[in-house]
């Protein structure tokens, strides 16, 4: 496997095609469940960022504020760190919480970590883009704070609220090939295991082929569903 030529991408003989499906299924995994949580979170603290930030009196006012600074300033603090730096900070927690630094599980706190800012802050900004006429019209009418968030803010929004998770659940993916470089297990410790560390060319070009393929899917899923809730909202 010592030659870097073009032919050398296309000995698929050399690939351990049991290692890709489990790999394969590591990442998918890894993904979905990541996501979810992203989404179940990134839409709280979305909402808490958006509610805070409306006006109110007296004291209310003064501990929205201060809730508000708070969440903000850690959804502005995780978003900036680097994920490759974020996984090595998160090492003692994810040591503690699952009780292993490697393998799939224990790449989830920091993948959920470090893209559930990132999320909040596209929810909170479709939250932004909703008519205010429409909620005022919802609490002209007798609803009560559930129901304005439930019934106004998330199905107005969904669409936005789709798409979002979409560009977050694909910014994952690549998380879980960086993740894998440090034992994470997927696509991306396969690359660079029996990729890149035993200089077999053709695991890595079929890492990142696969790796495309999911991408495309996920965005052509996230697209089609996207335009659904939007016909039907209209």
């Amino acid at each position: 496997m010592g030659t870097n030529t073009w032919a050398s991408y296309f000995n698929f003989s050399a690939v351990n095609w049991v290692d890709f499906w489990a790999n394969t299924w590591e990442t998918i995994s890894m993904t979905l469940i990541s996501t979810i949580a992203v989404a179940i979170l990134g839409i709280l603290l979305g909402l808490i960022l958006f509610e805070t930030k409306q006006k109110t009196t007296g004291k209310i006012m003064i501990w929205s504020k201060v809730i508000n600074w708070v969440v903000s300033a850690l959804v502005n603090i995780f978003r900036s760190i680097p994920f490759i730096i974020l996984i090595v900070l998160l090492l003692p927690f994810t040591k503690a919480l699952v009780g292993s630094i490697i393998g799939p599980v224990a790449a989830l706190p920091a993948l959920i970590i470090s893209a559930a800012p990132f999320y909040a802050r596209m929810v909170e900004l479709a939250f932004r883009e909703i008519d205010y006429g429409v909620i005022e019209a919802a609490e002209a009418m007798g609803a009560n704070k559930i129901q304005i968030i439930w019934k106004v803010l998330l199905r107005e929004s969904l669409p936005a609220l789709i798409s979002g998770v979409t560009v977050t659940g694909i910014t994952i993916i690549g998380y879980t090939a960086m993740a894998g470089t440090i034992g994470a297990g997927g696509l991306g410790n396969w690359a660079f295991i029996e990729g890149y560390g035993a200089n077999n060319n053709t695991v890595t070009l079929v890492a990142t082929v696969t790796i495309i393929i999911i991408v495309a899917i996920f965005q052509l899923i996230g697209d089609q569903s996207a335009k659904l809730i939007d016909k039907r909202n209209n």
